[in-house]
């Protein structure tokens, strides 16, 4: 489950991990208190798309390491320093020769698909200018120059490929959000141009209506404070609020067992709080919006907690965090209706950017329709020449016909 956030996090120190969580003093829990506790199978727990254009190509390279004794046992006394370094992409040379075989076939398909991917790119781009650059950026993951074996080249660069890649995951998923933001105020804005007077007033007053509507909600907890965690111990937990205790609140929310609480483990502790400004039911409220204060919270927790920004919350930092006043006297929190999420100026640099896509796709559009209507013309030329041409042949025949003498009785020609 953890190489959802970065790949080292869930493939290269995935034997590591587990012996931390075996060797761990183990935390006794009242069970009979906590609600719906269910066994976790880890066997089940599926880890989820990364959402690299490479994520099957990286799962499988995982699934096929981790097979092979000796890479497993260098893991252990790897750290990630010398994992990001490209330092274990060396050990590679010494996998046995099955693992090997079946990471080069890996490659091999990888390869064919990028390749299939382009070719599909470049139909399409046609003669209208191709970057081929942009198009070869889609091998940093692998090295081209040796499309069928898997080296040490390759593990290196799936590692740095992968590590760079899920690092920028939060930056582009903010901003996408504000895209989105920003195309739905112009969308709302051009609607409003389309009514009169009157119907714009009443559309406007409902606009504000349903605002007002959703900031009505209850006091959100600072996330990641003793009010917030709290909270989750008793109406999700099910256990006493009095008897709280961070050290057993950790082991109950490390869902995986793992000896971390990694990102969506972190998430799912806000799922309280969201749900006091957001209910799927309501008009007034975004879920979109509702995924990006999720996000928020987990960034700003992990910023707090994370003391070695590895994007994993060990037990001693989740303690270490609970003695800081930040989290007995945190400050409020801000939820997303109280955030400005673009300024004019911004949303008129994206409206015009969506005119110039506009324009460019009306364009293409009136090339495509000349073509269409300069293949219909040919077409119709064509079908005009062949029917003229049946009808040229027809007419020699008949004539061919004409141009025979005629028989006498016994078959002989009278001519």
């Amino acid at each position: 489950m953890r190489w959802r956030t970065i790949l080292i996090q869930y493939c290269f120190l995935l034997v590591t991990c587990l012996r931390s969580a075996l060797e761990a003093v183990p935390i006794d829990i009242d069970k009979t208190k906590v609600k719906n506790t269910q066994p976790v199978d880890s066997a089940k727990i599926e880890p989820p798309d990364t959402g690299l254009y490479y994520d099957e190509y990286l799962k499988q390279v995982i699934d096929v390491l981790e097979t092979d004794n000796h890479f497993r046992e260098k893991l252990q006394k790897a750290d990630i320093e010398e994992i990001k370094s490209g330092r274990l992409s060396k050990e590679l040379d010494l996998v046995s020769h099955h693992v090997r075989t079946k990471l080069d076939e890996l490659k091999r398909q990888e390869v064919a698909r990028l390749r299939m991917l382009i070719k599909a790119k470049l139909d399409s781009l046609q003669d209208t200018g191709i970057d081929h650059h942009a198009l070869l950026k889609q091998f940093d993951h692998l090295n081209h120059m040796n499309p069928d074996k898997f080296e040490s080249t390759d593990l290196d660069m799936l590692i740095k490929a992968a590590t760079s890649d899920l690092e920028h995951y939060d930056k582009t998923r903010h901003e996408e959000f504000k895209k989105y933001e920003m195309m739905k105020e112009h969308e709302r804005r051009e609607y409003l141009k389309t009514l009169n007077e009157e119907k714009r007033k009443e559309e406007e007053s409902k606009f504000e209506e349903m605002k007002k509507k959703h900031e009505n909600h209850p006091k959100v907890n600072h996330p990641g404070s003793k009010d917030q965690l709290k909270e989750v111990w008793e109406e999700t937990d099910g256990l006493d609020p009095n008897d709280f205790d961070p050290k057993t609140f950790f082991k109950l929310h490390d869902v995986n067992n793992d000896g971390f609480l990694d990102e969506q483990e972190l998430e799912a502790l806000f799922t309280k709080e969201l749900e006091k400004v957001y209910d799927p039911k309501n008009e007034e409220d975004d879920m979109v919006e509702m995924e990006e204060e999720r996000l928020r919270m987990r960034e700003h927790v992990m910023n707090e907690v994370d003391a070695n920004k590895d994007r994993l919350v060990t037990l001693e930092e989740f303690l270490k965090a609970t003695e800081k006043k930040e989290f007995l006297e945190p400050d409020s929190w801000e939820t997303l209706d109280q955030q400005q999420f673009f300024t004019e100026e911004e949303l008129k640099e994206y409206e015009n950017l969506i005119s110039l896509q506009e324009n460019e796709l009306k364009k293409k559009a009136d090339e495509l329709q000349k073509q269409k209507e300069e293949l219909q013309r040919q077409h119709d030329q064509l079908e005009a020449q062949k029917l003229e041409y049946h009808q040229v042949v027809q007419q020699m025949e008949q004539k061919k016909l004409q141009e025979i003498p005629p028989s006498g009785p016994g078959g002989e020609s009278k001519l």
